[in-house]
């Protein structure tokens, strides 16, 4: 074979080639993927949410492209992202928290959308109902704010001494804030406590809160289980550490971080059911026909390390019906 020869074959079996991987990557479908954090802030969630992919036959950067938009703690940009998500022609758009569902909502009514939201989806607007969503939407419900008052009612009998108890929320969710705050109310006058409500939506606001309640003197700490102050359990278990105030939290990373106790969702499993969901829709499941998948692993998880540091007896009670305690 001459030279030239060869070298115009080799040459048009390149282009060929690179013919059919632009028309691979073309057809590779892209989930879009809207969080407000940062990326660092919920990476053992990533972890699980390509797990569930995986768990429908799709692996990123083999046969699944995601375009992940981050507002990096600023919910005013979500809606910006979410119109970005729209103009890629997503297949699907996965969002955490309410405020990234709704702003999901409002960019697009054909792109299928999922959610992982802690309130009743129903009552937020979200779908029509849990069973048939109706419309573009459907996710995971964690149930953590319906489960407020219950896990007031575990600070209480892990430190009965507790009178005086601070509430920590996020003012930038409303909606979750509301929820909390009504039953924490109602579950704390029941049982004689007296509550204070602490604001944060920033870092900042974090480390000038923890600090009054400490000055103040409160005699324990509740965290709300917004998507913001979920994202922040590790600087909130140090800080409660520092201060050595006992608090109890939604999520047990937030325990496994050095926080006292948590009582709430898997939420690595919600991730994971997120990640499923979004291989399904891919292969053509409509988000009409997926009814929202409520939570059913409930945790409570104890440090009992943290317990002994603040002073504090573990009851044998809790210790019974603990789903893990560290040691």
């Amino acid at each position: 074979m001459r030279r030239r020869e060869f070298f115009t074959l080799i040459g048009g079996a390149a282009a060929a080639w690179t013919l059919a991987a632009r028309a691979q990557q073309a057809t590779t479908p892209v989930i879009g993927f809207l969080d407000v954090r940062s990326p660092e802030a919920i990476g053992d969630r990533l972890v699980a949410f390509r797990q569930g992919l995986k768990e429908t036959g799709f692996i990123e950067g083999d046969n699944v492209t995601i375009a992940y938009r981050w507002a990096e703690n600023r919910a005013e940009r979500l809606s910006e992202l979410a119109a970005d998500l729209v103009r890629l022609k997503a297949a699907v758009i996965a969002t955490a928290g309410p405020p990234a569902a709704f702003a999901a909502k409002a960019a697009t009514t054909t792109i299928p959308s999922l959610f992982v939201v802690a309130e009743d989806p129903v009552l937020l607007g979200l779908v029509a109902s849990l069973s048939r969503p109706a419309g573009n939407l459907t996710g995971i419900n964690l149930f953590n704010s319906e489960l407020a008052a219950k896990r007031l009612a575990l600070l209480h009998e892990f430190v009965p001494q507790a009178k005086r108890v601070a509430v920590l929320v996020d003012p930038a969710d409303a909606t979750n804030t509301t929820s909390t705050l009504r039953d924490v109310d109602v579950a704390g006058r029941a049982i004689g406590l007296q509550i204070k409500v602490f604001h944060a939506s920033s870092g900042r606001e974090i480390d000038a809160a923890v600090e009054a309640i400490a000055n103040e003197r409160q005699d324990a700490l509740f965290v709300g289980a917004s998507t913001f102050l979920n994202g922040q359990h590790v600087p909130l278990a140090q800080l409660a550490a520092f201060y050595r105030i006992p608090a109890s939290y939604a999520l047990r990373e937030s325990v496994e971080a050095g926080g006292l106790m948590s009582y709430g969702a898997n939420i690595a499993d919600a991730f994971r059911q997120l990640g499923v969901y979004a291989g399904r829709i891919i292969k053509g499941a409509k988000p009409a026909d997926l009814p929202v998948v409520q939570a059913t692993k409930i945790e409570l998880v104890i440090n009992a390390r943290t317990a002994r540091m603040l002073g504090i007896a573990v009851p044998q009670t809790l210790l019974s019906t603990a789903d893990r305690v560290i040691e």
